[in-house]
């Protein structure tokens, strides 16, 4: 009880801020096959974070707008992410981590369709979270 109302508290005080840049790529995969997909590394202009534990805000809404995009394009029903940080070089660490593993997978494991997502082909728009009632996504626009 005392945790729940700890964690209240605590996520009460933090704030949504808007950062100048942040650096992100998308990762998308899908159960059915083994087609996997990465976006190349973006910076994304004015995106919302939490004041206080620097978490992008609306990440949901940055991995729909890859499904959307993958969906265009022939290839429904992909579980996507997107990895994202302010310093470009851990992102890189992180996107090189990633990768490592569906490219070299270990003894026993299936090998992977590597595909690369260039940013002229999909780019990443802020989302612009001051007021989430009013934030949706493209698929929800269309419904």
């Amino acid at each position: 009880m005392t945790a729940v109302m700890l964690f209240t508290v605590t996520t009460a005080n933090a704030k949504k801020e808007v950062t100048p840049r942040m650096y992100m790529f998308g990762f998308a995969a899908s159960f059915n096959d083994t087609i996997v997909h990465f976006t190349d590394i973006q910076m994304v202009d004015s995106v919302w974070t939490d004041s206080k534990t620097g978490f992008l805000l609306g990440r949901e809404n940055y991995s729909y707008q890859l499904r959307d995009y993958l969906a265009a394009h022939q290839m429904p029903h992909r579980t996507c992410i997107v990895v994202y940080n302010k310093d470009r070089k851990k992102l890189e660490k992180k996107f090189l981590k990633m990768r490592k593993l569906y490219t070299q997978p270990k003894k026993g494991q299936r090998q992977f369709d590597i595909r690369y997502i260039e940013s002229r082909d999909m780019q990443f728009k802020p989302v612009d979270m001051s007021d989430p009632v009013t934030v949706e996504t493209e698929s929800e626009k269309n419904d």
